[in-house]
């Protein structure tokens, strides 16, 4: 499957994009919810002059779970260290994070369910008791000895878009647990509308809800839709973004009215014109695609399935009557 805006993502791009993020509660549109019971979390730990629970988010790319994390470090007025579970290849290298840190910051690691068994388990002290195991040396006969030192009490905040691979003694160490679920229309809206500001574009009301209806109900997808467009009204048009602009401007970037892209079709298709309809099992879907299963089952399908277009059943996937009709064929 060829790589498009939607399902691709540089480092240069993810830089861009933090300049585009929200800085406060206030300026974070959507998961209202969310951010009522944060709010109160927030705001009784700093009336106790005590600590911030552990946090977990969970859910698909791109629904603001980074963001909402630094956002509840800025409110703490805490230090924010931040890494990633790929990023942490050695015990050490967590053990040298959290021995500096201080009383209150926040450490956010991105990705957690991708920590390696061996350095997962050096959080468990950390989390619990505070106390951090330090390799001393060699004992003749566990093999191995170490001290365990004390470390300030901090907040873990760390986001997964796999709740489901986390590990049950390290989810359970975490005191708030929250999933981020895909925005509706008039907060992709407003969230476009923002961005649009800090962009310095112009942009025209029905032209902020036509780029929300093709978003995926994604803050990401829907600023990167957002600066594509911007780059062909300065080009192509007269640099104001109407309706007209962004309708012909994601109709060129193939992006439909559902928000689907020419990969999610190619996924819809193979399934109903090689397999039936399905149901199918992920590993073959993969190998039909050429694509791997991590891939297909955290950035293709979250959407569909939340759209009703796929189900996932015990014998595999299934596309649904919607999915024939959003693609005008006969079942």
């Amino acid at each position: 499957m060829k790589k498009n805006i939607i399902t691709e993502i540089s480092e240069d791009e993810k830089k861009y994009e933090a300049s585009l993020r929200p800085q406060s509660f206030d300026e974070y549109y959507g998961q209202e919810s969310l951010k009522d019971k944060l709010k109160v979390y927030v705001t009784a730990a700093k009336q106790r002059g005590s600590v911030l629970d552990h946090i977990l988010f969970y859910g698909p790319p791109g629904l603001g779970k980074t963001t909402i994390s630094y956002i509840i470090g800025r409110e703490l007025g805490a230090n924010i260290i931040q890494t990633s579970g790929p990023a942490l290849e050695r015990p050490a290298d967590l053990a040298s994070l959290l021995s500096s840190l201080s009383r209150g910051d926040v450490l956010f690691i991105d990705e957690i369910h991708r920590l390696k068994k061996n350095i997962e388990e050096i959080l468990y002290p950390a989390m619990e008791d505070y106390k951090l195991d330090v390799f001393s040396g060699l004992d003749v006969d566990t093999g191995r000895k170490s001290i365990r030192i004390d470390i300030p009490q901090f907040t873990l905040i760390a986001a997964t878009t796999k709740a489901g691979s986390i590990s049950a003694p390290l989810r359970d160490r975490f005191g708030i647990v929250e999933k981020l679920d895909f925005y509706n229309e008039e907060e992709i809206r407003k969230i476009i509308n923002r961005s649009s500001k800090v962009l310095n574009v112009e942009i025209e009301p029905d032209a902020e809800v036509e780029i929300a209806k093709r978003s995926r109900g994604t803050p990401r997808i829907a600023n990167r839709l957002l600066k594509r467009i911007r780059d062909f009204a300065e080009v192509k048009f007269n640099g104001i973004i109407s309706k007209h602009v962004a309708t012909s401007v994601l109709d060129e970037l193939d992006v439909d009215k559902c928000g689907l892209d020419a990969n999610d079709r190619t996924y819809l298709l193979t399934i109903i014109e090689k397999f039936g309809g399905g149901p199918v099992g992920v590993d073959t879907l993969a190998t039909a695609l050429g694509e791997d299963n991590e891939t297909i089952e955290d950035i293709y399908e979250p959407y569909l399935i939340a759209r009703g277009l796929v189900n996932r059943t015990r014998s595999g996937r299934v596309v649904t009557n919607e999915a024939y009709v959003h693609l005008d064929l006969s079942h």
